[in-house]
């Protein structure tokens, strides 16, 4: 298929050569060009504008970061929904509120064209092992039709329902995953105060019945000389999402103390200036929290 792609971050730097290795032809976009250069070098083709991206593609993707962002290269003279062409199909990627993904997709429904709130559950790690999941939220026929191509940027997705539906499980998702990274560095933190080494206390969770996915990559990240410079997520990008929960939760009535708990640690790490680095950089501020050196 034609493909556009939108965004051409961490993540979306991994997506489209997935893409382009399945046989899709990938025209792709992003605010800065240098960013896109190695893969224009891989074999994607470049659009001047988000608008000239969607009117060479049957499918454009877009994954940036917030809302504001979303709707600047969706709607407007230069955007995707004035390229599309009638049957074309918009999936946004992107990690924002489920009320103006919807808005998003109105627009898009009053011009005749179809939009999917497609976030994505996973990192370039998981991208490139193999093991991301795309959420989809909007028209079911429209899902099934690009569904092989979901399938080729990674192995699982699940339909979730109405427009807006998908983001709306992707922070809850996200949710889940920023508690269990803060509890992890809470556990690791209480060990060592107890006298375990870090490197015994991360193995043995990592063996143990609490070991998960996202702690089985990240969760090294804390022993010494591992924190990557290049974050996967950091505290500033993580609480962004966090916010957006604490939010929704706010709106729904839905209580949210463990997430409300988790923030507060992403608090610290501002405070104590170690935010550059990977959210899971929260143990370290347990530890001077908690009088380790």
């Amino acid at each position: 298929m034609e493909i556009g792609f939108i965004g051409l971050g961490a993540m979306g730097a991994v997506i489209v050569p997935r893409l382009m290795a399945a046989g899709h032809t990938v025209t792709g976009w992003n605010r800065s060009k240098e960013k896109a250069e190695a893969l224009i070098a891989a074999g994607m083709h470049w659009g001047a504008t988000p608008r000239e991206v969607a009117a060479k593609s049957e499918v454009v993707f877009s994954i940036v970061t917030d809302a504001e962002a979303v709707k600047a290269v969706a709607l407007g003279p230069d955007g995707i929904i004035s390229g599309l062409k009638k049957g074309g199909i918009f999936l946004d990627m992107s990690t924002i509120a489920p009320e103006p993904s919807r808005e998003v997709a109105a627009e898009f429904a009053q011009a005749g064209l179809i939009m999917l709130d497609a976030p994505i559950s996973g990192s370039p790690v998981t991208l490139v092992q193999g093991n991301a999941s795309t959420m989809v939220g909007g028209d079911k026929a429209a899902y099934e039709k690009v569904l092989p191509v979901l399938l080729a940027i990674g192995p699982k997705s699940t339909y979730i329902g109405a427009n807006g539906m998908a983001v709306q499980m992707k922070l809850s998702v996200n949710a889940l995953l920023m508690v269990e990274v803060i509890a992890f560095g809470e556990a690791v933190a209480l060990a060592e105060k107890g006298g375990v080494s870090r490197e015994i206390a991360v193995d043995a969770i990592l063996k143990s019945v609490a070991a998960s996915p996202v702690l089985g990559y990240r969760g090294p990240f804390i022993l010494e000389g591992k924190m990557p410079t290049v974050p996967l997520a950091d505290v500033t990008l993580q609480q962004k999402d966090m916010l957006l929960v604490l939010e929704q939760g706010r709106k729904l009535g839905s209580p949210t103390p463990l997430a409300a708990a988790a923030n507060e640690m992403m608090n610290a790490c501002r405070g104590l200036g170690i935010d550059h680095n990977d959210f899971v950089v929260a143990h370290q501020a347990y530890r001077i929290l908690g009088g380790q050196k």
